[in-house]
């Protein structure tokens, strides 16, 4: 590997691409014609990380792409005001793309660059919903079928401030069955979504500790460190928190309280320098790597890079063929579907330089066309008050 300078050139163009479903885009360009892509989003917040990026962008044209430590440092904390999961995620986009760049600029994957890969496959877990548990037997089966041997379901759907016994009941009645069609041989993670409160966690987690979930995430909001200790130590579950934390600093009180497993998201967490942090930090608490990945094809490129790179790594969430995705999936994007074409429920070392995916640019700019507008749904109880979605 001969480090070459010169085929990187300098940053002449950062543009962005607001694509359906719910996606946002960035690329980069050198004079020397070497691009990178990365996916700044916030679900639901496309527009203010488009024009934080557009911002940062003033910083980056010109400059030398593999100074992507350097550029990391300026990005996050040039400004007097930092974090946050709006510059944190146009953050992370241009990370992943000046990674990306550095890897073509090489010729080696991103993973060669983080040291090499530790594994030779990563497992992958499969969304199969939960909210409403009448097609759950179903969807899990499905999963099977196509070969994954981990599933991540909803947990409820809308949940009371104290839940009813026949809302505790209603938890522990999915995950059972989840258990029954899985058998004793493949995982089910249980997502909360931070809609249940910390003292309805502390009485399900005990409930559903028979059954042996791999983990149940997000059982508490992540403003709420301060009660992750006590759900921790209610149950032997494994406890998971993270798609809503942007830097090691927001990390460090969640392993300071025990949770056995972190989900930073590549395009939320500061994109691959940040989240390769975080992994490194959780090590010192004994917990694991799982990051956070209902999105596009970049963001599970950068995921699957990190994931090959970190021995600390547990399973990677992917998106296809997930609810979210109407209108358009992950697949469409890419020119070469095999990257991600996942055999007994893992992924195969990507061998392509920089991320390992070749993204359909005409794709892209076709779609950005029409973009899209989406907006995570607002709940409501039964009396008409606010309710956690």
């Amino acid at each position: 590997m001969t480090p070459d300078h010169g085929a990187a050139g300098r940053i002449v163009r950062v543009e962005t691409f607001v694509v359906p479903p719910r996606w946002l885009f960035c690329r980069i360009e050198t004079d020397q014609g070497v691009v990178g892509w990365g996916e700044p989003i916030v679900e639901g917040r496309a527009e203010a990380v488009r024009a934080t990026v557009e911002v940062l962008a003033e910083y980056l044209v010109g400059q030398d792409p593999l100074r992507i430590e350097d550029h990391w440092q300026v990005l996050a904390k040039g400004g007097f005001y930092r974090g946050g999961p709006v510059l944190s995620s146009a953050l992370a986009g241009l990370d992943q793309a000046l990674w990306d760049i550095a890897g073509k600029a090489y010729g080696v994957p991103v993973h060669a660059l983080l040291g090499g890969p530790v594994r030779d496959r990563v497992r992958m877990y499969a969304w199969v919903g939960g909210d409403e548990p009448s097609a759950l037997a179903e969807n899990i089966a499905a999963r099977l079928d196509e070969g994954f041997t981990a599933v991540k379901m909803n947990a409820t759907g809308r949940m009371p401030a104290l839940a009813t016994v026949a809302d505790v009941a209603g938890v522990v009645d999915r995950v059972a069955l989840a258990r029954e069609v899985l058998g004793p041989h493949r995982d089910v993670a249980v997502d909360f979504h931070g809609r249940v409160g910390a003292a309805d966690a502390r009485r399900i987690l005990p409930l559903i500790a028979p059954y042996q979930p791999m983990f149940v995430e997000e059982p508490v909001l992540p403003d709420r460190p301060h009660l992750l200790r006590d759900v921790v130590t209610a149950s032997t579950v494994p406890v998971a928190t993270g798609e809503r934390l942007y830097s090691r600093w927001d990390f460090r009180p969640a392993l300071e309280a025990g949770v056995a497993v972190v989900q930073p998201d590549l395009s939320h967490a500061g994109g691959i320098s940040e989240t390769r942090r975080i992994a490194a930090l959780a090590e010192v608490w004994d917990a694991q790597l799982a990051p956070h990945c209902p999105l596009g094809p970049i963001a599970l490129a950068a995921s699957l890079q990190v994931a090959f790179a970190t021995p600390n790594f547990l399973i990677q969430e992917h998106s296809i063929g997930i609810h979210y995705n109407e209108g358009a999936d992950l697949l469409d994007y890419v020119a070469d579907t095999s990257v991600f074409a996942f055999n007994d429920g893992y992924a195969a070392r990507p061998i392509g330089p920089g991320l390992g995916v070749a993204i359909d640019e005409a794709a892209v700019r076709r779609a950005s066309q029409a973009g899209h507008a989406w907006r995570n749904p607002v709940w409501r109880h039964d009396d008409g008050g606010f309710a956690e979605w």
